[in-house]
């Protein structure tokens, strides 16, 4: 059976991620698709806005056949290490292929990006190091580098001032560095910008744009986007955001204090003490976060750092998880079911399907990152024990 891997947060699950679940099978003439899904917090710092089983149903009532946990210390990681933990999860169950969408929609200037950067990987770092020193944020500082080494070479290279496409390469990169055999295929991203807030007249629209209308209005606004499977278990799920954890978030900046916060994972250079303080004067989310914000530190980068202070996410727990070490299933279809027996034998990770035997570091902070979003929508803790993976 051909495995076909995708990268997704389906934040929701909409029209858009249909397209490029279906396209993936159609290119890649793929048996089995498998989802790698971010679990409660996000890439960009944010709450998933329904849990991660909910999350895991819209995608397998859409075609998906294997949905699979990315654990919280690559989902909530900067690109290179979001892709990494993603990338390592497909490769141990054997896919053969691993399709993203980009704003490029070509493989080729991906591999022109990856070949000129190795070939001018000391200019690159150079040009970084030199920009953060004058101030400047590190996805700018990423932005100039590579810019620099742009000029060394004639092939056309990918845009990696766009968000997919960053992943994108990043994905690729990732497959160089851990030698894995997957085939990199990229489709066109179809519909609104990643980050566009306004729904538009078409069909397809972006999870942002979702999100901002599901809050500002009624969910049935959104039905237009998504399908109908989707639609419904939006509907049926509490909405979580920052809006609904910021008290807890608040309490946890003001209990902690600079010194502790100075040990949580991503926070340096003294920005603690903004935070603490940002937290003492502002009581909404909006309020503190216009009130951290700087040239230096991007909205997400932030996020990350709350984040992980609203978790407990220490750097000396970030030092112990260096790749993904477990398979975290949260839920399969048929043929997503006979795919794990037949390559059983081959999978070079254990497959989790019920957490309670496992001490694993990294599960811990998956469990302990649920029972934390759950206060936001007042459910229960202990579901990651409660919750068998869902069967389509």
């Amino acid at each position: 059976m051909i495995a076909t891997g995708i990268v997704v947060e389906y934040n929701p699950f909409h029209n858009g991620h249909l397209f490029h679940l279906n396209e993936a099978k159609r290119l890649t003439r793929a048996d089995v698709i498998i989802a790698v899904m971010s679990g409660h917090f996000l890439q960009r710092g944010e709450p998933a806005i329904v849990d991660k089983w909910t999350r895991a149903h819209m995608a397998l009532a859409s075609g998906a056949d294997l949905v699979i946990e990315l654990p919280y210390a690559f989902s909530t990681a900067h690109a290179p290490q979001f892709a990494k933990g993603a990338v390592h999860i497909l490769d141990a169950l054997q896919c053969k292929n691993i399709c993203f969408g980009s704003e490029e929609g070509h493989i080729e200037p991906f591999i022109n990006s990856l070949d000129t950067m190795n070939t001018h990987h000391e200019l690159y770092e150079k040009t970084i190091k030199s920009s953060i020193q004058e101030g400047i944020s590190y996805p700018n500082a990423l932005r100039i580098a590579y810019e620099a080494i742009s000029r060394a070479t004639e092939k056309p290279l990918a845009d990696l001032s766009e968000p997919n496409n960053i992943l994108g390469f990043h994905y690729m990169q990732a497959i160089k560095e851990i030698q894995s055999n997957m085939i990199a295929v990229t489709l066109e991203r179809k519909g609104t910008h990643y980050h566009d807030e306004v729904l538009p007249v078409e069909s397809i629209a972006s999870a942002t744009g979702i999100r901002k209308e599901l809050f500002a209005t009624d969910v049935a606004h959104v039905q237009p986007f998504m399908p109908s499977s989707s639609y419904e278990l939006l509907h049926q799920q509490p909405h979580q955001s920052w809006d609904h954890l910021y008290p807890f978030l608040r309490y946890m900046i003001l209990r902690e204090g600079p010194e502790q916060l100075a040990s949580i994972a991503d926070i340096t250079e003294g920005i603690e003490f903004s935070l603490w303080r940002a937290a003492k004067g502002h009581a909404t989310f909006q309020e503190f976060m216009q009130a951290v914000k700087s040239k230096r530190y991007t909205w997400t980068r932030i996020q990350r750092m709350l984040v992980h202070i609203l978790t407990g996410y220490r750097k000396s727990i970030r030092a112990q998880i260096t790749s993904p070490s477990y398979l975290r299933l949260l839920g399969m279809s048929e043929d997503g079911r006979s795919y794990l027996r037949t390559v059983k034998k081959e999978v070079t990770l254990p497959v989790i399907s019920r957490v309670g035997s496992h001490k694993d570091p990294s599960l811990l902070m998956d469990i302990k990152s649920t029972d934390i979003y759950m206060c936001g929508i007042q459910r229960e803790p202990g579901l990651d024990f409660k919750t068998p993976p869902i069967l389509l």
